[in-house]
């Protein structure tokens, strides 16, 4: 009896970089979470409790966290206790304890601040996001400020000002990534399939770029950004300056790709075909660096993340009323708030570090992936 033979499944290489992918742990959880904070940024409004804008009469108020086990060991629904104030009587500082006999249940879906869908901070019409204004939060609360991560010198709540933050500092990292990866992807392709003069034309621009150091470059190119200019023209100043840096690295690892693959014989048969210079770039040569290109991207936006945030917190970056978590390290940078308000400075400082680290995870699990003779 002849036995039936199981057909062969042809396998993508995408799916293959995928199932290699799946099994990299810490990149997996690390690409749950950069979705989840994506997600937030997205719909920063229902997520946050207020408007970061709002102002509240408890200045300078220490993380209220909500909780679920009240003074007396009793489990019950999720609550707040009520903060009371009084005054340093040497200093005038603030000090809040925790009220125990003053329990605020938290509700869910809670209607309150109203807002709209975009990027808080830049004008309504200027990405023309849907015109939809909305007042349902995630959470709040009746006759209690929901506090979670405190509040700053102005009664503003920190942990919606860092949900609103985080639209600027993770969209500004993936637009300024994908622009350099256009500018370095075309010119290194030009550079290594034409030669001759143009390619040491390029090559000589991407040498002075690289030799001048980065930080002072970066706020050499940020401080040429008039300080009138309104949040949007701002904010696409500071993807062009971060874009015009980083796309050398890229230009260069082109090139060496395309002087390798220019002579394959899949290539000189397009030629021979009569498919345009354009198409070849395109259509043969990028797509051999596509997994260069997924690393390169999971790798490069932390860096822009820290790019922006350091301009931002040495003040020649995004100035408020744009909110970036870099703004809020800038804000955050007197002594006196490190010494007794420490929780302005660490909320956005471990934003910054979580971020960086997940997308440094995403981006080993997907070099581990692209690779064809790892393990």
């Amino acid at each position: 009896m002849q036995s039936e033979e199981s057909p062969l499944e042809v396998v993508s290489p995408w799916r293959l970089m995928w199932w290699k992918f799946r099994r990299h742990k810490p990149a997996v959880i690390s690409g749950v979470l950069l979705l989840l904070a994506y997600l937030g940024s997205i719909f920063a409004g229902f997520f946050a409790p207020y408007d970061p804008l709002t102002r509240g009469r408890n200045l300078y108020m220490p993380p209220n966290p909500p909780r679920i086990i009240d003074s007396t060991g009793n489990l019950r629904a999720p609550f707040v206790y009520g903060m009371t104030m009084s005054r340093d009587l040497n200093t005038l500082r603030p000090i809040y304890t925790i009220n125990e006999d003053e329990i605020h249940p938290l509700h869910f879906f809670y209607r309150g601040d109203e807002y709209k869908i975009g990027l808080h901070g830049l004008p309504i019409n200027a990405l023309r996001p849907l015109h939809i204004t909305l007042d349902l939060h995630l959470v709040g609360a009746e006759g209690a400020p929901v506090n979670f991560f405190g509040t700053d010198q102005l009664g503003r709540d920190l942990l919606s000002r860092l949900i609103y933050g985080g639209q600027i500092s993770l969209s500004i990292g993936l637009v300024s990534v994908f622009l350099s990866l256009a500018l370095g992807l075309i010119l290194g392709g030009i550079s290594g399939l034409y030669g001759g003069w143009i390619d040491s034309l390029i090559q000589r621009v991407i040498e002075a770029i690289i030799a001048i150091p980065s930080i002072p470059l970066w706020m050499g190119l940020a401080a040429a950004i008039p300080r009138d200019w309104d949040p949007v023209q701002q904010y696409f100043a500071i993807l062009i300056v971060l874009s015009l840096i980083s796309w050398t690295s890229t230009a260069r690892v082109a090139r060496g790709r395309f002087l390798a693959v220019r002579e394959q014989d899949y290539v000189m048969a397009a030629r021979l075909y009569g498919c345009s210079q354009w198409r070849i770039i395109t259509r043969h040569l990028i797509p051999s660096i596509m997994s260069y290109v997924i690393v390169n991207i999971t790798l490069a936006v932390p860096r822009i993340i820290l790019a922006e945030t350091a301009l931002s917190f040495l003040g020649i970056g995004l100035n408020p009323p744009t909110i970036s978590w870099g703004v809020l390290l800038q804000a955050a940078q007197d002594n006196l708030v490190v010494h007794f308000y420490p929780w302005l400075w660490v909320g956005p400082a471990l934003c910054v570090i979580i971020a960086v680290l997940a997308f440094n995870f995403v981006g080993d699990g997907a070099r581990d992936a692209a690779d064809p003779f790892a393990s």
